[in-house]
């Protein structure tokens, strides 16, 4: 059996790097929704003094450490059977913790002593689409990861009655 942390880390990877690359292929329409280059604005605009490479690491660190907060949501709630991890539910998680991501990003901007100047609105709204991409992918990191359990029960199963 895969350890929750293990299926958690597995999702927060499958799905932060596919929300990534979602929201940098999203910048082409003229705004950057790319997280990590949010997150190191904002960290450059308090720590300016911090090397630029730290600065970098410290906001893929926090974008990937969200992301492993919203994987262990998701992993709890199918372990313990309370949704199913399909396309629909992924859609609907996704959907739900788009709209959590624009609270938490509206409670970062305005406690930020020096927000950026940049269309809010359009950020906010990329957010569900990005969510969604992220809760879908991390549904299919965790279908992968069951299936594999299965397998693998399925084969131990096999070799203890013997066949």
């Amino acid at each position: 059996m895969i350890n929750p942390l293990v299926k958690t880390v597995g999702c927060s990877i499958a799905g932060t790097t596919m929300m990534t690359a979602s929201s940098a292929l999203m910048s082409l329409i003229g705004q950057d929704f790319r997280e990590s280059e949010r997150l190191n604005g904002l960290i450059s605009r308090v720590l300016p003094f911090l090397p630029k490479r730290v600065r970098s690491v410290s906001a893929w660190a926090a974008h990937y450490a969200m992301g492993s907060a919203f994987s262990a949501v998701y992993v709890k709630l199918w372990d313990s059977k309370t949704l199913k991890p399909t396309g629909t539910c992924g859609v609907c998680l996704g959907a739900v913790s788009g709209l959590i991501g624009i609270a938490i990003w509206k409670a970062t901007f305005a406690v930020h002593p020096l927000s950026p100047l940049m269309n809010y609105k359009r950020f906010y709204l990329q957010r569900i689409p990005a969510h969604i991409v992220f809760a879908i992918f991390a549904t299919i990191a965790y279908r992968a990861m069951q299936k594999s359990i299965d397998s693998t029960n399925g084969a131990e199963q096999e070799e203890a009655l013997g066949r």
